[in-house]
């Protein structure tokens, strides 16, 4: 029996791909859940784990390791390797025994587990074509979209990191699982920086269109104050004139700039919640963000929002802040303030109370309450 307000003697299954943001939502995620008691089994794929990666689950007591290098759903042409992983994923249940599946992907929700199913939606392809292109994907992702629905009634709960992801994903799949929103949280990593240092910070991958750093690129030049921009580097640095690319760094080292700069810009087209602006309001920086749906429900008044295509908002709003100090320290300490807000002790209590729902419930198997739903409908 779990206690009151704990996840004591709960063994939990996570997957996550190494090659995202995922990861640091799983490492924080699983490090709460031992904190409160509970046993997790992390199973990564994707990749091998980074050397920074493996130094961070070493650390998390509690924590089994489960390591592969599968394909991802999302991946081009990844259904044989999804299903290799499947199997994979029952062995690791065989062999750990878990009262909950908690996977950050859809397809494997299908697979027939012994234990009761979340699904954790950060992302998915038909909501970023929306976003980004304006439009549906192509026909040669409808294995991915079935997939994806047949994962998701599958489930036995669907969790999204804000309501606007939540929509986005009703939007694109119809499916009828029980569903709840619990934001996304990471750990506070001491005080921040009294003043800030006169750069602005932005994180990701200049060619990620979800991102939409290239709007950055096309004030940099304009700027007052130099920009670094951390993440993987492009092929061509052509487009990325008045940039200073970091390369991609260990995530002790971005959140030791995070710490030292002023303001984050972060002008995306798509982003279902947003751990890179997270961890630059707590560490002290004011945010500029893209002006759209689930980046004005996670930070609400805390920051200033841009059309992600609209360049020249993007200056105003850049300059304001860096030639306006009581602006900016302003806008630094309202980030600073929501932020705390998301908390991995929040996280980790919102999950351990789902958790338990679903352990309390008497069905067992989805697919007899599905199959019930569906002689009802027809009925």
């Amino acid at each position: 029996m779990l206690g009151q307000g704990s996840s004591g003697g709960l063994r939990v299954l996570m997957s996550a791909d190494t090659v995202g943001g995922v990861f640091e939502y799983a490492s924080e995620l699983s490090r709460a859940l031992c904190e409160r008691g509970a046993k997790v089994a992390l199973a990564t794929m994707g990749a091998p784990l980074s050397a920074d990666q493996r130094s961070v689950l070493r650390d998390i007591d509690g924590l089994s390791t489960f390591e592969s290098h599968f394909a991802l759903e999302w991946m081009d042409d990844p259904w044989h390797s999804v299903d290799e992983a499947g199997r994979w994923l029952l062995q690791v249940a065989e062999q750990f025994a878990p009262d909950i599946v908690h996977l950050n992907g859809y397809s494997h929700a299908s697979l027939p587990w012994r234990a009761k199913v979340v699904v954790v939606a950060h992302s998915c392809v038909v909501s970023w074509w929306r976003a980004v292109r304006g439009t549906d994907p192509p026909p040669s992702f409808d294995p991915y979209r079935a997939r994806v629905r047949a994962g998701l009634e599958h489930a036995d709960l669907v969790v999204a990191p804000s309501s606007a992801m939540l929509s986005a994903l009703r939007a694109g799949y119809s499916f009828t699982t029980e569903a709840r929103v619990i934001y996304n949280g990471v750990s506070s990593h001491g005080g921040c920086d009294a003043g800030g240092e006169p750069y602005y910070l932005a994180a990701g991958r200049l060619w990620d269109e979800a991102k939409n750093l290239e709007l950055i690129a096309r004030v940099a030049d304009k700027l007052p104050w130099p920009v670094l921009v951390a993440g993987e580097r492009p092929r061509s640095e052509d487009r990325a004139s008045g940039l200073t690319l970091l390369g991609k760094l260990p995530r002790a080292d971005l959140r030791r700039l995070m710490t030292s700069a002023s303001v984050f810009l972060h002008p995306a087209r798509y982003e279902p919640f947003g751990l890179a602006p997270l961890e630059a309001a707590l560490s002290g920086a004011a945010l500029i963000l893209g002006d759209i749906a689930s980046l004005r429900e996670v930070w609400g008044s805390s920051a200033l929002f841009v059309s992600p295509d609209r360049p020249q908002e993007l200056l105003e709003a850049a300059r304001a802040l860096a030639l306006d100090h009581e602006l900016r320290g302003e806008f630094r300490a309202r980030a600073r303030r929501r932020a705390l807000f998301y908390s991995t002790a929040a996280m980790a209590r919102e999950y351990s109370a789902a958790y338990r729902e679903l352990l309390a419930e008497t069905t067992s198997n989805p697919r007899e309450r599905h199959a019930r739903r569906a002689v009802v409908e027809a009925s």
